[in-house]
C-alpha cells in the first residue's frame, strides 16, 4: 500500500524499537492497555523494530508473535495506525491490513502537524552501499522463500540464532559523536521543521541546518514512548515511560 504523507494527531503515541519477543514482553501489556481503552491515543505511529523478528514471509514469526498481531489488528480496527517498517520487522502490509505501512522505499515519510512539516523515518533507509543491498535482500521474495524453507528443515535454527544474538545485545548504548554524525548525515538535504526518527536509540534531540533533529528513544530501554503535544507547548514530543499501575 502506497501513502504519500500523513498528518500527525495531536495525543498520537510513538513507539519505536520495542525490539518485542518472548525476552521482552514488555509492550505486551501497553499494547493490552490500549485495546483495552485503559490508555486512549489519538493515533498510534510505530517507527520501526516494534519486533524483534517479524518477516511477512515467514510464517514462523507470525505464530511466535500471533497474539502481539491480533492486538494492534484489533486496535487498528478503532484509530489510525502507522507503521514505519525497520530492519527487524518488514513485509507487512497483509500481516496488518488496517494499518497504514510504510516501507523502507517509502521512507522518509512526509508529515504534516498544523503547520509544520514533518519526515519520520526508522532511521536505516540511507545506509551504505552494503548495508542497501542487505536490506535488498533480505526483503527479497526470492530469498525469503528459501529462508522460510531452510528455516523450517532446520528445526527454526535460524531464528534460534537470531534470539541468542539478541539477547547479548545493549539495546540502551551510548553512540558517541552522534550529534556530528547526523549533521553530516542529513544537513543540508531535508526542507522541514523536524525529522523523527528511531533505529539509533539514543533518546536525543537537537538541532540540524534548517530542522529540528529527535532521535526516539527505544521502548527496550525503560518503556519509553512519546506522545504529541500541542504545537503551543515548547516540545513537540512528551517523553513517558510506561508502567503496569496505569
Amino acid at each position: 500500500m502506497s501513502h504519500n504523507s500523513v498528518t500527525f494527531q495531536e495525543g498520537a503515541y510513538i513507539i519505536s524499537d520495542a525490539h518485542y519477543s518472548h525476552l521482552r514482553p514488555e509492550l505486551l501489556d501497553f499494547m493490552r492497555d490500549i485495546d483495552a481503552q485503559k490508555m486512549r491515543p489519538t493515533q498510534l505511529i510505530f517507527m520501526g523494530d516494534i519486533f524483534d523478528a517479524l518477516f511477512g514471509s515467514i510464517d514462523f514469526t507470525c505464530k511466535q508473535n500471533k497474539e502481539m498481531i491480533t492486538l494492534i489488528n484489533s486496535i487498528s480496527a478503532k484509530i489510525e495506525v502507522l507503521y514505519l517498517e525497520g530492519n527487524h520487522d518488514f513485509n507487512i502490509q497483509k500481516i496488518f491490513p488496517l494499518a497504514k505501512v510504510f516501507s523502507i522505499k517509502s521512507q522518509p515519510v512526509r508529515a504534516v502537524y498544523e503547520d509544520k512539516k514533518l519526515y519520520l523515518a526508522h532511521g536505516d533507509f540511507d545506509g551504505d552501499f552494503f548495508y542497501r543491498i542487505y536490506t535488498f535482500l533480505i526483503r527479497s521474495p526470492f530469498v525469503l522463500f528459501f529462508l522460510k524453507y531452510i528455516d523450517i528443515f532446520s528445526n527454526h535454527g535460524i531464528l534460534k540464532k537470531i534470539d541468542s544474538h539478541l539477547r547479548k545485545k545493549n539495546d540502551c548504548k551510548k553512540f558517541r559523536g552522534f550529534k556530528e554524525f547526523i549533521q553530516k548525515r542529513l544537513a543540508s538535504r531535508y526542507d522541514c521543521d523536524y525529522f523523527i526518527e528511531g533505529h539509533y536509540h539514543q533518546n536525543d534531540s537537537f538541532d540540524v541546518a534548517d530542522f529540528h533533529y529527535i532521535n526516539l528513544g527505544a521502548f527496550a530501554c525503560n518503556q519509553r514512548y512519546f506522545i504529541v503535544k500541542s504545537l503551543q507547548d515548547i516540545e513537540l514530543l512528551k517523553e513517558k515511560k510506561y508502567s503496569r499501575e496505569i
